[in-house]
Parts: C-alpha cells; sequence; structure tokens
C-alpha cells in the first residue's frame, strides 16, 4: 500500500509539473500575439530604415575615367559628415531653427499653460467649448494649416493684410525679416492646443482637497496657480517640452507650404528642407548624413533637457 501510494503522488506530482511546463506555452504564444502586432512594424519601418540610413551616410559615389565616367559606391567613413560640417548652407539652416525654437518654444507652452490655468478655474464658463475651440487646430493637418495662414499673410488676397494698410501700415508677413516668425506662428496656432490638453490633463488629476486647504492657509487663485498647480504638474511641462524640441528640430511642412509664395524661404530653409534637397540631387548618402546628424541632436537635446530638469527636481 505505501508503494502504490507513493508511486500514485510520484504520479500526480510529474503529472502537475507535465501540466505546469506545458501552461506556460500558451502564455508566451498570449505575450507574442500582443507585441508581435507592434514590434513587427516597428522593426521593418522603424530600426530597418534608421540603420539603413546610418550605413548610407558612410557611403560615397566615385567615377572611373573622369566626371563622365562609370560610377560606383564605396565606403567612405566620415566623409559625408566632413562635407556637411563644411556647408554652410547646413550651419545656415542650424541657425534659423535654433532661434526658431529658442523663441516659438516658450511662448507657445506659455500660452498653453495659461489656457490650461484658466480652463482649471471656476471663473471661465463654457470651459468644453473653450477646450474644443483650443483644441480645434491640431485637427487640421500642417499643410492645409500653413496654406490658410499663406492666404492670410499673401498681400494680394489677405483680408488681414487689407485691413492693415487702410489703418495706415504696411505689413510684410513673408518679408526676410518678419518669415521666421510667420512660420513660428503657423506652428504655434497648430500646437498650443495639444499641449494645453496634455496640461490640462495633468491638473484634472489633482486632488480639489490641496486647493481647500491653500485656501485655508489664505492663498488666492494666483497663488494656488504658481505655487501649486505650476509644480505638481511640472512632468507634464517637461514633456510638452520634449515633444517641442523635437517637433522643431523636425519641422519641414510649414515652410515648405509658404515657401510657394515667398522668396526669402530657400530651398535649405531647414535641416529637413536641405536634407530633403540634397536627396532631389541624387546625393542620398549626404542626405542620409545630415538626417543622422539632425537625429543625434534632437536626442542630445532631449535627454540632455531631461536631464536637466531632473536634476533640479532632486529626481
Amino acid at each position: 500500500m505505501t508503494d502504490l501510494a507513493t508511486r500514485a503522488a510520484h504520479g500526480v506530482t510529474a503529472a502537475g509539473g507535465r501540466r505546469r511546463r506545458g501552461a506556460g506555452r500558451p502564455r508566451v504564444v498570449t505575450v507574442l500575439a500582443f507585441v508581435l502586432p507592434f514590434f513587427l512594424p516597428f522593426v521593418l519601418f522603424y530600426l530597418v530604415p534608421v540603420a539603413y540610413a546610418v550605413w548610407q551616410s558612410f557611403l560615397v559615389v566615385r567615377r572611373t575615367g573622369g566626371a563622365y565616367g562609370t560610377s560606383y559606391t564605396t565606403f567612405g567613413g566620415l566623409t559625408q559628415y566632413a562635407q556637411a560640417f563644411q556647408d554652410s548652407a547646413f550651419w545656415g539652416s542650424i541657425g534659423r531653427i535654433a532661434l526658431f525654437g529658442i523663441v516659438q518654444v516658450p511662448v507657445m507652452l506659455f500660452l498653453a499653460l495659461a489656457m490650461a490655468l484658466l480652463l482649471d478655474t471656476s471663473l471661465l464658463k463654457l470651459k468644453s467649448f473653450f477646450r474644443i475651440a483650443a483644441f480645434m487646430p491640431y485637427a487640421v493637418p500642417g499643410v492645409i494649416a500653413a496654406i490658410m495662414w499663406s492666404f492670410l499673410y499673401s498681400p494680394q488676397l489677405s483680408p488681414v493684410v487689407d485691413l492693415l494698410h487702410h489703418l495706415g501700415l504696411q505689413p510684410d508677413f513673408l518679408g526676410p525679416g518678419a518669415v521666421l516668425w510667420s512660420t513660428a506662428n503657423v506652428s504655434t496656432w497648430l500646437w498650443t492646443g495639444y499641449n494645453m490638453l496634455i496640461m490640462f490633463s495633468a491638473l484634472q488629476s489633482i486632488p480639489p482637497d490641496l486647493y481647500e486647504a491653500a485656501r485655508l492657509d489664505g492663498a488666492g487663485d494666483w497663488a494656488i496657480a504658481w505655487r501649486i498647480k505650476v509644480p505638481i504638474i511640472a512632468p507634464s511641462i517637461v514633456l510638452t517640452t520634449v515633444f517641442s524640441i523635437i517637433g522643431t528640430l523636425q519641422l519641414y511642412a510649414e515652410p515648405a507650404v509658404l515657401r510657394q509664395i515667398s522668396s526669402n524661404i530657400s530651398s535649405t530653409f531647414t535641416p529637413n528642407m536641405l536634407a530633403y534637397a540634397v536627396a532631389s540631387g541624387n546625393n542620398y548618402q549626404q542626405a542620409a548624413a545630415i538626417s543622422v546628424i539632425l537625429a543625434v541632436i534632437t536626442f542630445v537635446l532631449s535627454l540632455g533637457f531631461m536631464r536637466l530638469t531632473s536634476r533640479r527636481a532632486g529626481l
């Protein structure tokens, strides 16, 4: 009896072990079923093109037998990067986009924060209407928004310019000194509502008890906004700043559309436009090098800003 019981117990244990080992397989299949629909397109359409662009940036095109000889592609090391850094058009585009970001990003985020704080107070009526109205520009594609604003900027077509002329003003929104800020205005109009919604969502997660305790201590609406709300939603402000830095360095659609009506926007106005112009001239290796440099700058600035803000917050 004892031997039978022992063998039965071993049998149950072995069967349970087999069941446990077999039970892990459906779990792995389930995990793969959820992961693969994202992972495969991510690898095929993101990682592979990035790796291919990096590889292309190390290649150069050479010719045998002079300028009209047979061309061939060979490994050139950092030749394309050296040419990019020696190109004045590249540095001009970097300078314009840096000036654009230094001015446009703080203005846009300040407007977004002010709108979010206003929507979070009890002073504003029809909050749903204003929230939708502020977010509505984000629903407009960037190209459509640029076309609309180009109509408003055009001296021949714009009712705004015509009205300002009647008032004795002579605005030149597409002039050499204003075209960069006209482009910044389009980007600000497009993205302020999007950033506002992120900040407003963070404000909605703050417990109302904090406001009641602050009011009991004598704090007014202004003190509550800047001493309680803004510090608590600081991670959201950092997030929108990082998004804005990335978006600034990727600027393309707005100046590309405005270029159709303004001779003050060249094909090298922004780094992305420069890369596209170089690629259009069949110099894909040089365009790849410019794209890689831009990606590295974007990564360094975004990571640097996050590290700086984390250090100041003591995280």
